[in-house]
Formats: C-alpha cells, structure tokens, sequence
C-alpha cells in the first residue's frame, strides 16, 4: 500500500519549517508496501544536525497508519537512534493500551 507523499510533508510540518528556513529538502522516492524511503537534501546535505532531523522525521512517520519502515537514502538515522525511538514508540504504545 502506498503513502499518500502529502500526508507524509503534513506529518513532518513542524521539522519542515525549520528546513525551509536553512533551505532543507525532503525528497520522498518512494512509499510502496508502508516503506517510506527518504532523501534530504540541499541544506541538509552536510549539515551536522541532519542526523536529529531525520530522528524527529522517522518518529513521526513512524506514527502513521501503514508505515512498516522510514528509510533514509543518505544514511542520515544512524541506528542508535533508530533504536532510541523505536523503544519510545514501543514504550507509548504501551501506555495507550492500558
């Protein structure tokens, strides 16, 4: 099932206004089966805060309905950090089903 690439810019609003403001792009390549895959670009290419970017990118795609992965084409979420929002994903979900 694909993602509607609208709904992925909407999810990610907040980050997009800091983005434009350093001329930061996210590029959305693909959304087949739930896999967002994600490029950034201009003012992120380099940037040394990219990698928080995309941290605060993957957590909230991450939120959506039919997202099974969000992955970054440049390697911009090392995986300490992948791991860091999954627990805190896992951990709300928790806390939703009591």
């Amino acid at each position: 099932m694909e993602i509607d690439v609208e709904k992925i810019h909407a999810s990610i609003g907040p980050v997009q206004e800091i983005l434009d403001e350093h001329d930061g792009i996210v590029n959305v390549l693909d959304t087949t089966d739930g896999n967002i895959m994600i490029s950034l670009e201009g003012g992120c290419t380099g940037c040394s805060s990219t990698p928080m970017t995309a941290m605060q990118i993957y957590y909230s795609l991450m939120k959506l309905e039919n997202v099974n992965d969000v992955i970054f084409v440049n390697g911009e979420l090392p995986p300490f950090m992948r791991n860091f929002i999954n627990q805190k994903l896992e951990a709300e979900n928790e806390l939703y089903e009591e």
